[in-house]
């Protein structure tokens, strides 16, 4: 039997999320975690020295202000991108990894339409995915739910989501799930206490019972096996603009 061949990756970000991210990779065999970028370099030289997981990956940590991205492609190359930093980041090292035909994995969670051309335009040369919640849960929830809606039109729906009380505005994943819905967003209900990562709710309210869809993070670690979820899933994939739905569709085929 052959082995399937480690995919290599690179990761873009080493916030709280990020670092969720790192070691859900450091710990996944079929996974190398070639190098972290971030602004300010750590005093620390690989994430697994910093996270304290015991891996064989390279994981070095590179300091954005003074490693070109274009050098690090060369130097260290890798089959994705997972981007977990911010909103601009992508300008950064898109052209550079789209010309070395590496597939890029986004987890912003929200992209102005400028970006989102620029991603579309990035995705006529490489793999490009980007999904505004990363969470394997949340978007079997979405299509599951897109689903229950098309056989039951007639059914009431109410969206509730909960974050932590300093979390401020609705939150981007539900305002897709609305979006994919058709609820107003004025219409979401939510709730901001104490630390809670993030819980969404859907109901659908029948004549006479009553359907409750909730996805729940219990720890950002959820977001990087969502990544390595999706890489996977676009190994084999042609060059395009990727969303879950995308992934998860052919898993709703019952044969």
């Amino acid at each position: 039997m052959l082995n399937t061949p480690i995919m290599k990756i690179g990761l873009i970000g080493f916030g709280k999320t990020g670092k969720a991210a790192a070691h859900v990779i450091l710990l996944h065999k079929d996974f190398s975690l070639e190098w972290v970028l971030k602004r300010k370099l750590l005093s620390h030289r690989t994430a697994s020295e910093f996270l304290g997981v015991e891996s064989n990956d390279p994981a070095v940590i590179h300091a954005a202000q003074s490693t070109p991205v274009g050098r690090l492609l060369k130097e260290a190359p890798v089959d994705f991108i997972i981007d977990f930093s911010s909103e601009q980041t992508v300008y950064e090292y898109g052209e550079e990894a789209a010309r070395r035909k590496v597939k890029i994995i986004s987890a912003i969670s929200h992209y102005p339409q400028s970006i989102v051309a620029y991603l579309k335009k990035l995705a006529e040369s490489t793999v490009v995915f980007w999904s505004p919640n990363i969470t394997l849960g949340v978007n079997f929830m979405m299509l599951a739910s897109k689903y229950l809606q098309k056989i039951a039109p007639f059914a009431d729906v109410e969206l509730v989501e909960e974050h932590f009380k300093a979390k401020s505005g609705i939150s981007g994943t539900a305002l897709k799930i609305a979006e994919a819905l058709g609820i107003k967003s004025e219409d979401i209900k939510h709730v901001r206490a104490g630390g809670i990562v993030g819980k969404h709710e859907l109901i659908f309210g029948f004549p006479y019972q009553t359907v409750r869809l909730i996805h729940e993070s219990i720890a950002r670690e959820a977001f990087g096996n969502g990544a390595l979820f999706a890489a996977g899933n676009l190994k084999d994939k042609v060059a395009g603009f990727y969303n879950f739905e995308d992934l998860l569709a052919p898993y709703f085929k019952i044969d």
